[in-house]
C-alpha cells in the first residue's frame, strides 16, 4: 500500500511539472522544445529581399509564431526551389487532434514570423494538398527526416492524401 502511494504522488508530481512547464512557458519568448511558447518578442524583423532559403536544409528544426493566436512552436523545415516548407504530421489520430491545433488555426489565419538566428520573417502559411512542389518537398521531408527513398515517398504522399500530414509553404506575406 506503501508503495502505491509514493507511485501515485510520482505520478501527481511529474503531471503537475508538466502542467508548470507546459503553462510557464506561453510566457516564453519562443517555444521550449516540444512545449509552444508566448509570442516573440525579439524586435529584428528582417528587411530586405527574399532571402536565399538553401541555408535551412541543414537545420533540424525552426522556431515560428502564428499571429493569431499568438503562440510560437518548433517545427521541422524543407527547403525547396527557394520556398520553405513545414510539416504537420499525426493530423487524423487522437493524439495529433489534440495536440496539433496550430495547422487548424494556420488554416484559418495564415500570418505567421519565422525566427531563425534572431532575425524574424514575416511569413504566410498556405496549405498545399497538391501541385507540382508536393512530391519533391515530401521527398526532401522522408529523405531529411527519416532516411529518405522511394517507398518513403509515396508513403508521404498517400499520408498527405488522407490528410494525416499537412504541409505548409512559408510564403512571402502579401504586399
Amino acid at each position: 500500500m506503501g508503495l502505491l502511494k509514493i507511485l501515485i504522488g510520482l505520478v501527481l508530481a511529474l503531471l503537475l511539472v508538466v502542467a508548470a512547464v507546459t503553462i510557464g512557458a506561453r510566457f516564453a519568448d519562443g517555444p521550449l522544445e516540444i512545449f509552444a511558447g508566448g509570442p516573440f518578442t525579439s524586435p529584428e524583423r528582417y528587411q530586405g529581399p527574399e532571402p536565399d532559403w538553401g541555408f535551412v536544409s541543414d537545420r533540424p528544426t525552426i522556431e515560428f509564431q502564428l499571429l493569431e493566436p499568438a503562440r510560437s512552436r518548433t517545427s521541422w523545415i524543407i527547403e525547396h526551389e527557394g520556398s520553405i516548407y513545414i510539416p504537420s504530421g499525426y493530423m487524423n489520430t487522437a493524439w495529433g487532434k489534440i495536440w496539433k491545433q496550430w495547422p487548424i488555426e494556420a488554416e484559418r489565419d495564415g500570418r505567421a514570423l519565422l525566427r531563425i538566428d534572431g532575425k524574424i520573417y514575416e511569413r504566410q502559411l498556405i496549405r498545399i494538398k497538391d501541385g507540382p512542389a508536393l512530391a519533391p518537398v515530401v521527398a526532401k521531408l522522408t529523405a531529411k527526416y527519416f532516411g529518405g527513398g522511394d517507398i518513403d515517398t509515396e508513403d508521404g504522399l498517400q499520408q498527405v492524401a488522407s490528410n494525416s500530414l499537412w504541409l505548409f509553404e512559408m510564403a512571402p506575406p502579401a504586399p
